[in-house]
């Protein structure tokens, strides 16, 4: 056991690699205060490169390597984990790392929170039953609930059954001082074949999955470019990241005869610079908790062009922040598409309009506040209960 006094907090992730849940965490981990908590990351997979971005020494990083197949053959595994690391709370994240909690019960974890960040892929409208049951037959094991979005607070207290006083909302928050707009000129990005001059970017940036459905905005990026033949002049389409639908989206641009208009690079670790060159940001997701991605494009004084799914109208407000439009809609994205880059103007004015609303409502310090006040009152409410 160690003799240090500070509470150790146990991350348990499916995966820790480049994504938003997982960006949620290093900004906890690197923003909590160091006198007051330590960390541990758990990985029900792997730990890759990722982990460089947290920036204490002291953090203890475990890969489960889980195979394919059912999660209850990996408790074993957790409880061991678990009886080696004592953590004083142990904080899931999704439903796959929500399986875990009854090996940190059986652990005697003295907290144990789950939190809720975006729909499963299997069930983006969250109507699945079975899903549903399965979250149920979980809730005896954790004391405290944590939603990123109304929809997914409704979603909890809802058709999973959980007490609202069991649940809180707590929203991502975004780093204003590294995600800011561009000054003067369009700074431009190493690699980027584009030269920017009299150009309107739009971008995406995040994992190439099917939930992100970034296909829907290389199809809804060639039918703008129909629609508008001048946008071929001077509209670009920038998609960072990597993934099975990078190869997709290349296609279908390749097949539009558009593939020299984009850019597809793959992952990069330069996204706040990479935001500060865009014009535009778009997310065309079929699902959504709280995206960061949106809330950073926000910060960067970008307009945003959201699927109306899951928490997107919680951030976006529509015609004033940005444009939200239907999921899975190829000719309604590409409407916005081309009113987005017919009207800069206007477009500026939502850019201005989105960073002021994150100041107010979305700082990193309000939601690292939120989670500190969180893990504090659990701890003192689970000591008093040990005393009585």
């Amino acid at each position: 056991m160690s003799s240090d006094p500070r509470p150790l907090i146990a991350h348990v992730v499916y995966r820790f690699d480049t994504g938003g849940l997982e960006n949620g965490v290093v900004n906890l981990i690197n923003r909590l205060p160091a006198s007051t908590f330590r960390h541990a990351v758990i990985s029900l997979t792997e730990v890759t490169e990722f982990r460089h971005r947290v920036v204490p020494s002291d953090v203890a990083y475990c890969a489960l390597n889980k195979r394919p197949g059912p999660g209850f053959r990996l408790l074993p595994r957790m409880w061991n984990q678990l009886r080696q690391l004592r953590p004083d709370v142990v904080h899931t994240r999704n439903l796959a790392a929500l399986e875990m909690q009854p090996a940190a019960w059986a652990a005697r974890v003295p907290v144990r929170i789950h939190s809720e960040h975006g729909r499963d892929v299997g069930d983006l409208d969250g109507t699945n039953r079975r899903l549903q049951r399965l979250r149920r037959a979980y809730s005896p094991f954790v004391h405290r609930y944590v939603a990123l979005s109304g929809d997914l607070e409704r979603y909890l207290t809802g058709p999973v059954g959980i007490a609202g006083r069991r649940v809180e909302r707590i929203c991502n928050g975004v780093d204003v001082s590294r995600f800011h707009p561009r000054r003067d000129a369009r700074d431009l990005i190493s690699e980027c074949p584009f030269d920017g001059r009299a150009q309107w970017w739009f971008g995406t940036v995040g994992r190439m999955q099917e939930v992100k459905d970034q296909t829907l905005l290389a199809r809804a990026f060639c039918r703008a470019l129909e629609m508008q033949p001048s946008l071929r002049d001077f509209a670009r389409l920038v998609m960072i990241g990597d993934g099975p639908l990078r190869q997709q989206a290349r296609d279908v641009l390749l097949r539009a005869g558009a593939a020299d208009l984009a850019w597809l690079p793959g992952e990069r670790h330069d996204v706040a610079e990479v935001m500060r060159a865009l014009d535009a940001f778009v997310l065309p997701s079929r699902a959504e908790g709280i995206s960061n991605t949106i809330l950073e494009a926000m910060a960067s004084g970008l307009p945003v062009i959201a699927t109306n799914v899951g928490g997107n109208a919680e951030l976006v407000t529509d015609d004033v922040t940005g444009l939200l439009v239907p999921a899975q809609n190829v000719e309604l994205l590409a409407q916005a598409l081309v009113r987005m880059a017919g009207d800069r103007q206007q477009a500026s004015a939502m850019g201005r309009a989105g960073r002021q609303e994150v100041e107010r409502r979305f700082s990193l310090e309000a939601m690292v506040s939120a989670y500190q006040r969180l893990y504090e009152g659990e701890l003192t409410k689970r000591r008093r209960a040990t005393r009585s």
